[in-house]
């Protein structure tokens, strides 16, 4: 099996979403429990209804001057339009919708948090109202389609994409010059946005050649659900290890690829890719991705290998 890595479990888990209002409502947590039970459908409406009379879940409202500002630039980066940023310029007041829970599954801090924003913008977006609704921890602002497509359905599943992003930033020349390919290509470095969801770290691979971008991003995605899904294994309900162990080598299948995308694949290809653990600069763990055999064309010989072609479809 090989060697396994060793991760922390999180005690607790927070999600925090902001709704941009042009006026405070009179009483918060009412307006949230009306639009939940109007917008949300069960069972997910039940988790959270239940939550809003849970300590678990705060509903803050103040002047949008007494919150700190939002990183503009970041969510623009990350699609917020101009319509985006004058809704949230001109709030006058900011509602953050915060939860705690545990480790495991289902990850209600995160859906109750964002059923609850998204309920409170969803009536005002049918009606031609722009409300901002922002993930704080992307940071992103969230279109109503896109809030309603992310939310469980009746069977409580989820497509894993529309919980992580695989923003990707170039490498300078001098950085990748290490790389046998001494062509003028572009080079970039991947990370994932998102599995910090979970309580597990995120991912990264540095070096990634500009005509491996989209196949590389789908096998980061696939092993995104592996991981995520031997992550859960090991934590079962009612129980929260303080350790979690998974193997430092780890099979990533079209069937995984798929998954992510909440889509299903009969058992297909799969390659394999060796886990590092290493650190950010702020100290929290990250999980270096390289491929488990190394050789100096491993990441294409690993897109090949898996999709058939390094070129994208």
């Amino acid at each position: 099996m090989g060697t396994s890595l060793t991760l922390p479990v999180p005690e607790t888990l927070e999600a925090t979403y902001a709704v941009a209002l042009a006026a405070p409502p009179p009483d918060p947590r009412e307006l949230a429990r009306e639009r939940v039970a109007r917008w949300i459908e069960a069972p997910l409406r039940d988790l959270v209804l239940g939550m809003l009379d849970s300590p678990l879940l705060t509903l803050d409202l103040r002047p949008a001057a007494e919150f700190p500002p939002l990183p503009a630039d970041l969510l623009v980066a990350y699609g917020a339009t101009r319509r985006d940023l004058a809704g949230i310029a001109a709030a006058s007041h900011l509602l953050a919708v915060r939860a705690a829970y545990r480790p495991g599954w289902p990850p209600a801090h995160e859906w109750v948090t964002r059923a609850i924003a998204g309920a409170i913008g969803l009536e005002a977006a049918d009606k031609g109202r722009a409300v901002p609704v922002i993930d704080v921890f992307t940071p992103q602002v969230l279109a109503a389609d896109r809030i309603r497509d992310s939310l469980p359905g009746p069977d409580g599943t989820v497509r894993l994409t529309d919980w992580i992003l695989l923003p990707h930033t170039p490498v300078s020349a001098s950085d990748a010059a290490h790389a046998s390919d001494a062509s003028d290509e572009e080079w970039f470095w991947f990370t994932t946005k998102g599995l910090a969801r979970f309580g597990l770290p995120e991912l990264q691979t540095e070096h990634v050649p500009s005509r491996l971008v989209e196949p590389w991003g789908r096998l980061l995605n696939g092993l995104a659900s592996r991981l995520l899904g031997l992550w859960l294994d090991e934590i079962p309900a009612g129980e929260q290890p303080v350790f979690v162990e998974l193997p430092e080598i780890v099979s990533v299948g079209l069937r995984d690829v798929a998954a992510a995308q909440g889509a299903e694949e009969p058992a297909g290809r799969e390659v394999r890719v060796r886990l590092r653990m290493d650190a950010d600069g702020t100290g929290r763990p990250l999980l270096t991705v390289l491929p488990a055999d190394g050789g100096p064309d491993g990441l294409e010989a690993l897109c090949t290998a898996l999709f058939g072609t390094s070129r994208p479809a």
